[in-house]
């Protein structure tokens, strides 16, 4: 069973990574801390957790800050599109319809811009292959190879005949 991480294992834990991102030397750090059994740690001891551990926490914590910036933007959108549909209101309600379809215009951008953050609008482009030359090429060629095999043939077509009529 592997051994845990002799810095892991201690609870200032956190201020030897703090000190080991700062670019504090890996002697200067291992000299400050003892182990649970008093004894000093080892300057190879913060090392190979600096090499091995240290990474790890590191993605976690980049992935904790980009969720965090990820619902900051999201909110940031969601105020915006609040006060685009309050300015709206303001406009309608005093009949300054110019206004007014400018506000609608930036309210539709702010949904536009939600959709797109949380992944309910995809603007990928979608090809389908089979109204290609290349694709009637290898549709041929494949039924052709299987000429001899007329079970399998007959299987195959009527496998691409259902796929193209998916695809349109």
């Amino acid at each position: 069973m592997p051994q845990t991480c002799v810095v892991c294992r201690l609870p200032e834990r956190e201020a030897i990574d703090r000190a080991l991102v700062g670019g504090e030397p890996v002697r200067a750090v291992a000299s400050r801390y003892v182990t649970e059994r008093g004894r000093p740690i080892s300057h190879m001891a913060v090392y190979r957790h600096k090499d091995e551990c240290l990474p790890a926490t590191l993605v976690k914590a980049q992935e904790a800050a980009e969720v965090a910036n990820a619902d900051t933007l999201l909110a940031q959108v969601r105020t915006l599109q609040a006060r685009a549909l309050g300015i709206l209101d303001t406009a309608e309600g005093t009949g300054q319809l110019m206004a007014a379809l400018g506000a609608i215009r930036e309210a539709r951008g702010c949904l536009e811009l939600l959709g797109k953050l949380m992944g309910e609008l995809d603007e990928r482009p979608v090809v389908n292959v089979t109204l290609s030359a290349e694709w009637h090429q290898v549709r041929g060629v494949l039924l052709a190879t299987l000429q001899p095999y007329p079970d399998a043939r007959a299987a195959v077509a009527g496998a691409l005949v259902t796929l193209e009529s998916r695809n349109g």
